[in-house]
C-alpha cells in the first residue's frame, strides 16, 4: 500500500508489526489505566455502609386518600417532604430538614412521605438522617401520593400546607435553608403563631 491510510480507515494502519498478517494490531495498555483502577476501587470502598435500622420500625403505609385526610384534619400547618433512599438530593436536604424539624416540629407538622422503595432502604435513610427527627413518615411503595398532591413523580418534592390542608407552595428539588426559612415564616404568619 502505498501512501497513507484514507481518512476513516484508521482501523487498516499497523503500528505494531510483531502482530500477524491480517490480525488487528494490539492495543497498547495505557499508563493510566492503574490510576484509573484504584480510583475506581477508592470509590466503591467509599459506598455508604449499610446503616444499623433495627430501632426503626417499618413505615405505615398510606394511600392519597390518607394523606388527604391529614393534611385536612391538621390543626397546625404541614411541611410535608416526598423522598426515596436512592435519591442522592434527598441525602443532601435530609440535615437541613432534620434540624428545621428539632426547632419548629412543636408548630410546624412535618410529615416525610417515602416513594417507590423499600420498607429496609426507608428505614435505613431514617436511621443515619432522621433518628431522633420530629418527622413522621409514611410509606408509598407505588408513589401515588405526590401524584395526586399535583407533585408528578419528581423527588424530593416539599409541599407546604396551612392548618387544615390549604396548599401555600411547594418546591422541586432540593431544598436550601433559605427556602426553607421563608416557607416556615410563611406557615407560622398564616397560622398565627
Amino acid at each position: 500500500m502505498a501512501g497513507p491510510t484514507p481518512a476513516g480507515h484508521r482501523l487498516l494502519e499497523r503500528n505494531d508489526r510483531s502482530d500477524p498478517p491480517g490480525m488487528m494490531p494490539r492495543r497498547r495498555t495505557s499508563k493510566a489505566l492503574p490510576a484509573l483502577v484504584a480510583l475506581a476501587l477508592l470509590a466503591a470502598a467509599c459506598g455508604r455502609a449499610t446503616v444499623d435500622a433495627s430501632g426503626i420500625p417499618e413505615l405505615p403505609e398510606t394511600t392519597p386518600e390518607a394523606v388527604g385526610e391529614l393534611l385536612a384534619a391538621s390543626d397546625v400547618p404541614v411541611a410535608l417532604n416526598v423522598w426515596a433512599s436512592w435519591c442522592i438530593p434527598c441525602r443532601s436536604e435530609a440535615p437541613l430538614l432534620d434540624r428545621a424539624s428539632s426547632e419548629f416540629g412543636d408548630r410546624i407538622r412535618f410529615v416525610g412521605v417515602n416513594v417507590r422503595d423499600s420498607q429496609t432502604g426507608a428505614r435505613e435513610f431514617i436511621a443515619e438522617f432522621f433518628p431522633d427527627a420530629a418527622i413522621e413518615h409514611l410509606y408509598d411503595r407505588d408513589g401515588r401520593v405526590p401524584v395526586a398532591l399535583g407533585g408528578g413523580t419528581w423527588v424530593p418534592l416539599t409541599i407546604f400546607f396551612a392548618p387544615n390542608g390549604e396548599e401555600v407552595d411547594r418546591h422541586f428539588g432540593v431544598i436550601d435553608e433559605r427556602t426553607l426559612a421563608l416557607q416556615i415564616d410563611e406557615l407560622l404568619a398564616r397560622s398565627g403563631i
